[in-house]
């Protein structure tokens, strides 16, 4: 045996056992070069069998009868660029005269078994470029966030998508937010993901944890204000409401409309105040919404009713005053009582994890995507985390936020702690940490007193 053979299978070995324990290392060395070179020879065939070429110009059919040349073939879309990615292949393409950008969404499953690829997604650009986003291996099995993430105010990395590309959470652009699963689904480590983004931001973090704060308070460091039962969240979300009141009334002070003022001074919202003036904005989130809306008694009615009034006019008005809210919860149904349909119609933001029926998962997406409810639904139990997200345009992606344990969560929050504002509106709810944050509470009962 020579030694270009012992080469030649050393090699092969290291790629197969790359491709088996390290998917992304073997796409960087080794499968980039194929696939790139599989697309290039085969983009003409494939996109003549997946139906996506067009007879060639009328002027172009009359000069071949004329010259007596061969009849020119089908025309496929032209490549614009075709750039390797970390996890991937990223096709940009100019459509011809007649092509449409569906055409190339529904021959995205026949792409991905033409060119041999793990998965294509495609998306346009503008008017007659499309851009086909190809992964070389399943991104989401074990999620490796890119060293560069684009941070900005209020804008979070918190999951990866099925394209690989990183999916944000963008609160400027989408203020509220609906995140939905079963027990074990990975709601909290999407939610440790989000806090651990937020905590190294100018914001406020005020959070709902009716389970005896066992999901929030361990992160109680970079709170200002935490609330651990529904009589505490009344009075919490009723002095947020307050507190909104106050930022419109500073807002509606700092206006200063006049003919002499131009329009792009003129403050709406507290983003176009001076940041001097501009109050810090507020994220509340809360664990589990249904021990809000529930009630066994007409007292707790009434304060169940009250509780979801403020929750609607926090949701309704809360954007311009820098209120978000992100809610999770097992369910988010009319069966939680009247005004949550209300309150789910604002929350444009709708992540929904493992859901254990149909009508989970049309609560979050069956008002606007009624494609994604399908695949929420076909989430399967062993891959916990993942999730589907979308948005009120219809658009919806798989993603999987990358794994962070509560230990990592309140290390995070811990080095963020001196980040904490404070609202002086929520003074009162600001969680008390000492030294010792080790529960004081006694759980079991102590034996009886004998004679």
């Amino acid at each position: 045996m020579t030694w270009s053979m012992v080469t030649v299978l050393v090699v092969a070995a290291a790629a197969g056992l790359l491709r088996w324990r390290r998917p992304a290392w073997y796409w960087l060395s080794f499968g980039v070069a194929v696939a790139t070179m599989r697309v290039l020879v085969r983009y003409t065939s494939v996109m003549d069998a997946c139906g996506l070429t067009v007879p060639p110009a009328r002027w172009r059919l009359a000069l071949a009868r004329m010259t007596g040349r061969r009849v020119p073939e089908l025309r496929p879309p032209r490549i614009l660029r075709l750039r390797p990615t970390r996890t991937g292949l990223m096709l940009r393409i100019k459509l011809k005269p007649g092509q449409d950008a569906f055409d190339v969404a529904a021959a995205t499953d026949r792409l991905r078994h033409s060119f041999g690829l793990y998965g294509v997604t495609s998306r346009e650009i503008r008017s007659g470029v499309v851009e086909i986003r190809m992964t070389g291996y399943d991104v989401l099995k074990r999620v490796q966030m890119p060293a560069k993430l684009d941070t900005r105010p209020m804008r979070v990395p918190v999951a990866l998508r099925e394209d690989g590309s990183v999916h944000y959470r963008d609160y400027r652009a989408v203020p509220h937010g609906l995140t939905v699963g079963a027990t074990e689904s990975g709601k909290s480590v999407y939610q440790r993901n989000l806090v651990a983004g937020l905590a190294a931001q100018h914001v406020a973090l005020v959070g709902i944890d009716c389970k005896q704060g066992v999901e929030l308070f361990p992160l109680a460091r970079r709170f200002s204000a935490l609330a651990d039962d529904p009589d505490t969240a009344l009075d919490l979300l009723e002095a947020l409401v307050e507190h909104m009141a106050d930022v419109y009334r500073l807002i509606r002070a700092e206006q200063r409309i006049s003919v002499a003022v131009p329009d792009a001074e003129i403050a709406s919202d507290i983003w176009d105040l001076p940041e001097n003036l501009r109050p810090v904005p507020v994220v509340v989130l809360v664990d589990e919404v249904a021990e809000l809306a529930l009630y066994a008694s007409k007292d707790e009615e009434k304060r169940r009713d009250r509780i979801v009034t403020a929750l609607v006019r926090l949701a309704q008005l809360g954007r311009a005053a820098g209120i978000h809210l992100e809610i999770c919860g097992q369910r988010f149904g009319s069966e939680l009582g009247k005004g949550i349909t209300m309150l789910r119609a604002q929350l444009t933001s709708r992540t929904a994890h493992r859901v254990n029926d149909e009508s989970s998962a049309n609560m979050a997406f069956g008002d606007i995507a009624s494609d994604a409810v399908l695949a929420a639904i076909q989430i399967p139990a062993e891959t916990r985390g993942l999730a589907i997200a979308g948005d009120s345009t219809g658009g919806w992606h798989r993603i999987r936020a990358p794994h962070i344990s509560l230990r990592e969560a309140v290390d995070i929050c811990n080095s963020h702690a001196h980040r904490t504002p404070d609202v002086p509106a929520l003074a009162a709810f600001r969680p008390a940490v000492t030294a010792d944050s080790r529960a004081r509470v006694r759980l079991t009962k102590p034996a009886p007193a004998t004679a």
